[in-house]
């Protein structure tokens, strides 16, 4: 499951702290199973940690200090390539203008700046008759997109985050490495209201499982309080994964309908003057009953 996929998209009557929470409506594709993801690194003081810092220094010629924790961030370019070539598949299926690549690769040019290289080959060699490079529509389309064509570009990580809040409808779907990707799906929730209405989706070449992106809440388990929503819509994403396309606009539009009449759980309605604050249960049930109400 290697592809951490989550939209993010305003639900109108959600509270949000930006003026235009409409403006952002991007698919972020995180890569889930590389980066500091891959978990390889050892404490300060073990014999590993020793051993790899006099092997830098020895081998190498890389002084590290003897304090210091260390750890491996491995991007290779099959993971690279297999997350990219997902992603801009997901964009020709759905008609989405523009992959953007997200890196770091003016610092970190081997793993970050190698990811870009090779998002850029996928789409070179597996995509040509259905993408085209941003330079290329500069260079040699006046900067006018030609019809049928995706734009492929790339944008430095940290530039991205102001690009979400100054200039977000030029973005469509993202692609990144596992912690930038984790950096950038959080702070693009708070644009459209924060994690409560954010989901996501662990997907493969043969498997896939969906679920909200704040995870599970222990501590609030069986007091019939919590916000259902992002549960809901990562439902609709396995409606859509499923190709079962019209349950997946029902159950978003009766969401979207029941938000909008501003009967939500507490979190909501505590920023939201006029509403009708309900438990889990009563909210879940007035999208039940707004499914049954389009159906009819």
């Amino acid at each position: 499951l290697y592809a951490n996929v989550r939209p993010v998209y305003w639900i109108p009557g959600v509270p949000s702290p930006v003026t235009h929470p409409e403006r952002l409506d991007i698919v972020i594709f995180r890569e889930g199973t590389e980066d500091v993801y891959a978990g390889i690194e050892w404490e300060k003081g073990t014999p590993e940690a020793r051993r790899l810092i006099e092997i830098l220094d020895t081998e190498f010629h890389v002084r590290v200090r003897a304090d210091s924790g260390i750890g491996v961030k491995p991007v290779s370019e099959t993971g690279s390539k297999r997350l990219v070539r997902k992603a801009i598949r997901y964009a020709i299926d759905n008609g989405r203008k523009s992959v953007t690549l997200v890196h770091k690769g003016n610092i970190m040019k081997y793993t970050e700046g190698a990811f870009r290289t090779w998002g850029y080959e996928v789409a070179k060699i597996e995509f040509r008759e259905s993408t085209i490079p941003w330079d290329d529509v500069v260079k040699s389309h006046g900067g006018k997109v030609p019809d049928g064509k995706i734009v492929i570009k790339d944008v430095i990580a940290d530039n991205m985050f102001q690009q979400l809040l100054l200039r977000p409808e030029e973005y469509d779907v993202l692609a990144t490495t596992n912690l930038n990707g984790d950096y950038l799906s959080d702070a693009a929730a708070a644009q459209i209201g924060g994690l409560g209405v954010a989901a996501g989706g662990n997907i493969g070449d043969a498997h896939a499982l969906f679920e909200p992106v704040h995870g599970s809440a222990p501590k609030y388990a069986g007091m019939d309080k919590v916000n259902p929503t992002a549960e809901m819509l990562a439902g609709v994403m396995m409606l859509e994964y499923l190709g079962w396309r019209d349950a997946a606009v029902r159950l978003r539009s009766a969401v979207k309908s029941v938000v909008g009449s501003k009967v939500v759980t507490y979190d909501l309605a505590r920023q939201m003057p006029g509403a009708k604050e309900v438990r889990t249960s009563a909210f879940a049930r007035a999208v039940i009953d707004a499914m049954d109400g389009a159906g009819r």
